[in-house]
Order: C-alpha cells, then sequence, then structure tokens
C-alpha cells in the first residue's frame, strides 16, 4: 500500500489486538503509516468474533483495523520467525497488548530488539505497565474503569456503579500509546535510537481522572458521581426541558448574565448568591431549580434557538443516529466510506486529525481478512510466495 499521510514512508509491526492496540495502529495508518498486521495463523485477532456480523464479516473489527494489512506467523516455528525477524529489520515500530513477559519468552523483549534492531521503537500496551505489582495481571476495559476510578465518579447520585458508554480503557490507552510512539519517533531523529514506550490502562484512567485527583487533594472530599453536571462550574449541567433533556454550559459570569437574560430573569444575575462562579457552585441546588423550572416551560429546540446566537454553550442531548445528523459532521468529514468485499459498504467513525496540506480521505480501505497481504509481503521481503 502507497500512502500521501504525514507519516507516509513510516512502517509499524502490530502485534496487538482486540482494542487499545489497534485503536492506535488505526490512527497511525490513518496518518499514512503504514501497519502490517501480525496475527495468530487461523483466526488471527480476537476482534474478529466481536459484533455486529454483516455478510459474517465483524464490522467491529472492520471498524477499527481499516487501511491495514495482515500476515498470519507463528513466531513459536522457525520459517515464521525468520519473516517476523526480516520485517522488524525493515520496520520504524513495533508495537504490542501482551501480557508483560510474553514477548520475553519468545525472544523479541525490549532488550532483544533494542540489541538486534536499536533503532526500532518498540511500544507495549499492557493493563498495568511492565512495572510494579500488578504488572502480570490481565485487564480489560471495564476492569481499569472500575479499578481507576473513573467508574466512582459516573452515573446518577446514590446510583450504581455505571460504565462509561464508550470503552474510555482501551481507547484512553490506545491514545496515549499514539503519543508514546509519535513522540519516541520525533526524538529517534536526533538520537538515531529507538525507546520503549511502556503504557499501562489503569496508569492512563488516573491521568484522565485528572480534576478529581486534583480535588480530593485540595478538599480532602473523596468525589462520586454527579449526573450530568460538573464539580466546579454552574450552570454547567443537563436541564429537563418540555421535551426532553438539554446541556447549559454557562462557563463564566459573562455568559451567566447573558444567560440570564434569555431566560428574563436578571434577577437571578444579580443575586448575591450568583455573583461568582464559586458562589454558584456553592448555591447550584437552588440555582437548578430556578433554572429548570423556566427551561421546562418550552421545548429544546426553542431554548437553542435563543441560546446559539447569543455565544451561550448548549445542545440537546444527541442520540447517535442524530449525531451522525448533525450539521457539523458531514463538513468535518467525521462519518467516512468503507467498502468490504464481504461486508459491503459501511459508514465508521473519521479522523478528528485535520492537518493543512494532506488529504482528509471520504474513503479508507477496509481491514483485512486474516493473512490476506502474505503473498505480496513475503515478496517485498525477497521470500517465495506459498
Amino acid at each position: 500500500m502507497t500512502s500521501t499521510g504525514p507519516l507516509a514512508g513510516v512502517t509499524v509491526i502490530d502485534l496487538t489486538r482486540v482494542l487499545a492496540g489497534p485503536y492506535c495502529t488505526m490512527i497511525l495508518a490513518d496518518l499514512g503509516a503504514r501497519v502490517i498486521k501480525v496475527e495468530t495463523p487461523g483466526r488471527g485477532d480476537d476482534a474478529r468474533e466481536y459484533g455486529p456480523f454483516v455478510n459474517g464479516k465483524s464490522a467491529y473489527f472492520i471498524s477499527i483495523n481499516r487501511g491495514k494489512e495482515s500476515i498470519a506467523l507463528n513466531l513459536k516455528e522457525a520459517s515464521d520467525r525468520r519473516i517476523f525477524e526480516a520485517l522488524l529489520a525493515g520496520a520504524d515500530v513495533v508495537i504490542e497488548n501482551f501480557r508483560p513477559g510474553t514477548m520475553e519468552k519468545l525472544g523479541y523483549g525490549w532488550e532483544d530488539v533494542q540489541n538486534r534492531y536499536p533503532a526500532l521503537i518498540y511500544a507495549a500496551c499492557s493493563g498495568f505497565g511492565h512495572t510494579g505489582p500488578h504488572s502480570t495481571r490481565p485487564a480489560y476495559d471495564m476492569v481499569v474503569q472500575a479499578m481507576g476510578g473513573i467508574m466512582s465518579i459516573t452515573g446518577q447520585p446514590g446510583g450504581e456503579p455505571t460504565r462509561i458508554g464508550m470503552s474510555i480503557g482501551d481507547i484512553g490507552a490506545g491514545l496515549f500509546t499514539t503519543i508514546g510512539i509519535l513522540t519516541a519517533l520525533f526524538e529517534r531523529k536526533g538520537s538515531g535510537r529507538g525507546r520503549k514506550v511502556d503504557i499501562g490502562m489503569l496508569d492512563c484512567q488516573v491521568a484522565l481522572c485528572e480534576n478529581a485527583i486534583a480535588r480530593y487533594s485540595a478538599t480532602g472530599e473523596v468525589p462520586g458521581p454527579l449526573g450530568g453536571r460538573h464539580p466546579s462550574i454552574t450552570p454547567f449541567q443537563t436541564f429537563r426541558t418540555r421535551d426532553g433533556w438539554m446541556i447549559v454550559a454557562a462557563g463564566n459570569d459573562v455568559m451567566f448574565t447573558r444567560f440570564c437574560d434569555i431566560l428574563e430573569r436578571a434577577d437571578l444575575a444579580a443575586d448575591p448568591r450568583y455573583a461568582s462562579n464559586n458562589l454558584r457552585n456553592e448555591n447550584q441546588q437552588t440555582l437548578e431549580v430556578e433554572i429548570e423550572g423556566i427551561l421546562k416551560g418550552r421545548d429544546t429546540a426553542d431554548w437553542l434557538a435563543l441560546l446559539d446566537p447569543a455565544g451561550i454553550p448548549a445542545s440537546g442531548i444527541n442520540s447517535i443516529s442524530t449525531v451522525l445528523e448533525h450539521p457539523q459532521i458531514e463538513p468535518r468529514n467525521m462519518v467516512i466510506d468503507v467498502d468490504d468485499p464481504t461486508a459491503g459498504h459501511l459508514r465508521v467513525a473519521g479522523s478528528p486529525i485535520k492537518i493543512s496540506g494532506f488529504e482528509d480521505p471520504r474513503s479508507r480501505p477496509s481491514a483485512p481478512d486474516v493473512d490476506q497481504d502474505r503473498a505480496r509481503i513475503l515478496e517485498e521481503l525477497g521470500h517465495a510466495a506459498e
């Protein structure tokens, strides 16, 4: 495959499976890197078995493995090890998300790779990272959501523990792994050496809880779930309207005053209990009652027609179907086309990274079948096609 993206010329050997690692390498592929997915012979990536399925092919798998190539290798067999080592010799990055110790047993841990391929960047994305007492434990998204504290601040006060509605444990780790890889690529320009990028999913959850951790450090109070409101800014939450719910985020005093004018309640802005954000936060419950009592008098669309022109950040609560119809989505190319020979035409999320001078294609190549690119890759490596 050829690419004209900003990472064109960068080759990534991708040993990852399921979500965190594949999400990282999808980003790299979208940015122009060549990603060669090394899969288990036969069944390949576990995510190939995750639905929904279209004509027997996983739409889940396609959505995060688009634009990659596939070769199936058994790294315990001598012939496949030779192929793998030839791939490493010509690559810029190798990424894996096995439990720590797995690659070492195969002879491809960081120290082995560093000695044989000193310019190769080695990225590892695991549940708990490669150090610490829990490093060898397995982890899935929901485990680190619970362990990392993010579930404790999600949901309604007094409600059951609630998982965030997308896989933030995996996606967060995938994003941080991408940042680490790009940083190592940049640093290599000066040093000429590869680096190890060690990402733990739990670490990423802790990093994403930065506001909650700062609040606990400052006050000694353990944060809990607040439903649809911000812990430090008021009004910045969900409100009922006549026909549903909406978000209003009046994040400073000027916006609050303007918001009160739209509500035809200038007295709220003049009330000493609400004179500053800190005071509004202290009196959030009484202010919420006042605001919601007014907002419930009209439909969400009616309020948005007043708030949007006034520059007050606000929105209805879109479903996935309605967000795809939002007028901002199509011009930003945030839903793209993938045409798969088995599944047919699919629409998937596009790349939010827009870089001047580089095309943001409206379609992307589909995800490969297991071992689909073997013959071409072997030919490139100088092996006889099987």
